[in-house]
């Protein structure tokens, strides 16, 4: 079975986005310092719309890391009723050195 690349795209996209948030946050809280009125309110749109795009980005990771993990269990199950007997000589050899591991110390 391949592996799959350590960086899927939605976490690298996940990440630039947060890093994205962070620079535009920290840019409006140093304008907002100096702003009153309307352009202090401009402002606080910017950053709840900054949020809202995170907070959005954040949940469809969620969503799509829970269907991978659901994908991983359901291939997990597959492979352990289709082949019992090499799962179980699996299991046992890793009991077996993780025994032998224990009993050294």
């Amino acid at each position: 079975m391949a592996r799959k690349d350590s960086n899927p795209p939605g976490q690298d996209e996940l990440l630039e986005e947060f890093q994205a948030l962070v620079r535009d946050t920290e840019k409006l809280l140093q304008d907002s310092a100096s702003l009153a009125g309307d352009q202090a309110e401009q402002l606080r749109e910017q950053i709840r719309g900054s949020l809202s795009r995170a907070r959005s980005t954040l949940h469809d990771a969620e969503d799509a890391l829970r269907e991978r993990g659901k994908a991983v269990v359901q291939a997990t199950e597959g492979y352990v009723q289709n082949h019992p007997w090499q799962t179980l000589g699996v299991a046992a050899c890793i009991g077996l050195l993780l025994g032998m591991l224990i009993s050294r110390r």
